[in-house]
């Protein structure tokens, strides 16, 4: 059986990647596509030691943080993204290996040293879709959705580092999107990307 596809979903919080890949998901569906969405930090044990983390406004040292997040992914990997792979379906993921590099390099730590570790120690995606917008903008989103805030990362210094760092990620797997356009133009670009670099 072919191998499947790996697409990551990238981008600050409140850049709309959750509700592209949500619309990518079902437009791929609708189009015959064996189509897995998944999402990190995941709903185990450790991706919800993460998130209640992130709501408690009590953050755990750089390196810890990083520890719990690479955990996270390679139960992520184990358990869901190596046997959608192996069984040749198409995987949506909502943040990925570009995340902790930005994220936890804007915590402080060396961001190109995490995506080379990501890279080695998990598969390489076949398509990041990076979400590019104002941080400003991003975070008028986040407050204005109503969801649980994550003070540890919702803030505005922080998402500004974390864009900035993203913007210096370099790989030939890398798409970036203008995430400040309507939602349909968004959509539009998503699946013309995916159509070109991930749909066999």
């Amino acid at each position: 059986m072919k191998r499947g596809r790996l697409v990551a979903f990238e981008g600050i919080d409140g850049c709309g990647k959750s509700t592209q890949l949500a619309r990518a998901a079902e437009a791929l569906r609708r189009s015959g596509h064996d189509v897995v969405e998944t999402r990190e930090p995941t709903d185990g044990p450790t991706g919800q030691r993460i998130r209640d983390m992130a709501r408690s406004d009590e953050p755990v040292t750089p390196r810890e943080e990083l520890r719990w997040f690479v955990e996270d992914r390679r139960e992520h990997v184990t358990q869901v993204i190596e046997p959608a792979l192996a069984a040749g379906q198409l995987v949506l993921t909502d943040r990925y290996t570009l995340s902790s590099a930005a994220y936890q390099g804007a915590r402080g730590l060396e961001h190109l040293a995490i995506l080379e570790q990501g890279e080695r120690d998990f598969p390489v995606p076949d398509l990041v879709l990076l979400f590019e917008i104002d941080p400003a903008a991003a975070l008028r989103r986040v407050e204005h959705r109503g969801a649980t805030a994550e003070p540890v990362f919702e803030r505005l210094d922080f998402l500004a580092y974390a864009a900035a760092l993203f913007a210096t990620l370099e790989r030939p797997y890398i798409e970036r999107i203008d995430a400040e356009a309507d939602p349909d133009t968004v959509h539009e670009r998503v699946m013309e990307a995916l159509a070109r670099r991930a749909i066999p």
